[in-house]
């Protein structure tokens, strides 16, 4: 897939999030790739004056490779619609609704997505009792990349119930989503917009070589073993692209998003549920968007002219509703 013209592409980068040094390893992955396309690349650490920097830069097409907020979180979406500039990736509402763990619920288990149970809890009630059964995980609501996620068991240096000193997310968050600890294997499938229509590319499971899948194990060389495609059997990972398909259109999702599993393989199909739908998903040398494309045949620049071509139709579909 090619674009039909170069282009002028401002690559937002960066900002002040937790995810801020991924953020810029995808910008310049990004920023790169498509000047070796032969567009033309303007590249834009986040800060507070960031409009005035995007209206200075005048590009035809924003790509947002920002990861947490307020790149994700429907802010910058927000003076992006205002500014009446294209850019990559989810829109405003998509954005609100999938940064927040617990209206992701919401929005995607009445549609028959399987998500484990759970509830918000108060940072300073974690001392007093267990919100669920252990083992249980707690996590931000609001944060990706397994930022500030702990596995509470019961023989864990937490203590029980957990230590005001032990150091974990009750620290930094004064609330955090509780969910029951499924046991069993780590996966994640990454849909694209392509010209026709979405479409799920493959299924990788993700082994660490120590602990869980988390901040580090995701962005550190060598840390995580990248099986794509999952050696699974057949109706799951049938599942498992139906499913993340269906979050990516129950959401309103565009250009790319990936979406996360944990599967008991004990249960069979009944044991597979979705964690969460990343709208922002990385695009770093580790990440698995870009290696679930090549696996699909498609290489890494003319994956960001695909996530381009996306938002350039939408934005064509929106201006002419508008004129209409």
């Amino acid at each position: 897939m090619t674009l039909e013209r170069k282009l002028h592409v401002a690559v937002l980068m960066g900002g002040w999030a937790n995810e801020r040094p991924v953020s810029l390893m995808s910008g310049e992955g990004v920023a790169n790739a498509l000047e070796g396309r032969g567009h033309k690349v303007t590249r834009i650490d986040m800060d507070r004056q960031v409009a005035a920097r995007i209206a200075e830069a005048a590009p035809d097409v924003v790509f947002n490779a920002l990861h947490g907020v307020p790149g994700e979180d429907g802010s910058v979406q927000g003076m992006l619609d205002l500014m009446g500039v294209p850019y990559t990736h989810s829109g405003l509402a998509t954005s609100v609704v999938a940064i927040d763990k617990q209206l992701t619920k919401q929005a995607l288990v009445p549609h028959g997505v399987p998500m484990p149970g759970g509830r918000i809890v108060k940072s300073a009630d974690l001392h007093l009792r267990d919100p669920l059964p252990r083992p249980y995980v707690l996590k931000p609501v609001n944060e990706g990349s397994s930022v500030g996620v702990a596995i509470v068991t019961e023989d864990g240096n937490y203590g029980n119930p957990i230590a005001h000193d032990a150091k974990g997310p009750w620290q930094d968050f004064s609330e955090l989503l509780a969910e029951p600890f499924i046991k069993g294997r780590e996966m994640t499938a990454a849909v694209v917009d392509f010209e026709d229509g979405p479409r799920a590319l493959a299924v990788t499971e993700l082994k660490p070589k120590s602990g869980f899948y988390d901040f580090d194990a995701k962005y550190t060389d060598g840390m995580t073993d990248h099986i794509c495609p999952a050696q699974i059997p057949a109706n799951i990972e049938k599942l498992c692209l139906e499913i993340a398909s269906k979050a990516h259109e129950v959401l309103g999702c565009r250009g790319t998003s990936r979406t996360d599993f944990r599967w008991d393989e004990e249960q069979g199909e009944d044991g597979l549920f979705v964690l969460e739908t990343n709208t922002q998903p990385g695009m770093t040398p580790l990440s698995l968007v870009p290696e679930q494309a090549k696996h699909a045949g498609i290489e890494y620049g003319e994956l960001c002219e695909m996530i381009l071509a996306s938002a350039l139709r939408y934005h064509d579909q929106n201006t002419k509703a508008g004129d209409g």
